[in-house]
């Protein structure tokens, strides 16, 4: 180990002085062989029996670093990898629980090879996309279920430099949803906006909006309540917002607003009821097959 640790100190000055890739570093650090298989694998350091190879660290470590903080970050990695090493190997002679450790290690891997299986099961056999009626019908019965948790707007914004000629036609513009003030703005936006948001077709978070004005107030919903035509000014832009509706809190959410929500509370359902239908029938299967032996009386 002291010379493992001496050999990449003096390597690591070499990338310093001479910019000496990390790869060449790590082969150097290999110098010392040993005869155990490392199945193509190169061994770095070996505390016990354990070893940490150089492919292990060279996975680790993040891309587009400098030559000083590869070296860095090759040392750093080594000596965790060494202190727990010696750490499990000292807990592992002391703890006195080793049972009780055994049987949750035996319960996650248990669960962890379910979960893979089932996730398997419903890549392969749930298939066929949600369509749209599937989830309209799932949300008319449900409509409780989806609710806003923050106040939801429609309409339109436009930030253009302060300098910009036109803004008391914009003034005019933005106010008005007919297709020919949105046709000028939006033509007007193409050169001289520097943001365009048409919203009247979906709904945005006002906390979204909020952040692309030059405003700092708690209470987005009495804000909005009271202006539904904002227009500001600081010493660069002009901010116009039109606000055409509104959501608030606790309301039952609009088909297209919940929509999202509504495919993955589904999808969650689906794949519930597919594998509840799954260990039904493995239950049946083995019962069929006699492979369940009971030792009580299930009649009692």
């Amino acid at each position: 180990m002291h010379y493992l640790r001496s050999l990449f100190l003096r390597t690591s000055n070499m990338m310093k002085k001479r910019n000496v890739s990390l790869i060449a570093v790590l082969a150097m650090l290999t110098a010392c062989s040993s005869t155990v298989d490392h199945h193509g694998k190169t061994p770095l350091v070996e505390v016990d029996g354990n070893f940490l190879y150089k492919e292990d660290v060279k996975s680790g470590m993040p891309v587009g670093l400098s030559s000083k903080d590869s070296a860095a970050f090759v040392e750093k990695y080594i000596r965790n990898w060494v202190e727990d090493a010696l750490l499990y190997e000292k807990a592992e002679s002391n703890v006195t629980d080793r049972e009780r450790i055994d049987e949750l290690v035996r319960n996650y891997r248990k669960s962890l090879i379910m979960h893979s299986y089932q996730q398997s099961l419903i890549e392969q056999e749930l298939t066929a996309e949600l369509s749209e009626e599937e989830m309209r019908s799932f949300y008319d019965v449900n409509k409780m279920l989806f609710q806003v948790d923050e106040t939801l707007l429609k309409g339109l914004f436009i930030k253009v430099p302060s300098g910009a000629s036109g803004i008391n036609r914009i003034r005019r513009w933005y106010k008005l949803k007919d297709a020919e003030s949105v046709d000028r703005l939006e033509k007007y936006s193409l050169s001289n906006a520097v943001d365009y948001m048409y919203f009247y077709d979906r709904w945005i978070p006002a906390s979204v909006l909020l952040a692309k004005l030059p405003l700092k107030i708690k209470d987005a919903e009495q804000y909005f309540r009271q202006n539904r035509h904002v227009e500001l000014k600081d010493s660069a832009y002009y901010y116009f917002l039109h606000v055409d509706d509104m959501l608030l809190r606790g309301q039952e959410m609009p088909f297209e607003a919940a929509h999202d929500e509504v495919k993955k509370v589904l999808g969650n359902l689906k794949q519930a009821d597919f594998m509840r239908q799954v260990r039904a029938d493995m239950y049946r299967r083995a019962e069929e097959k006699n492979e369940i032996k009971y030792y009580y009386n299930k009649e009692q």
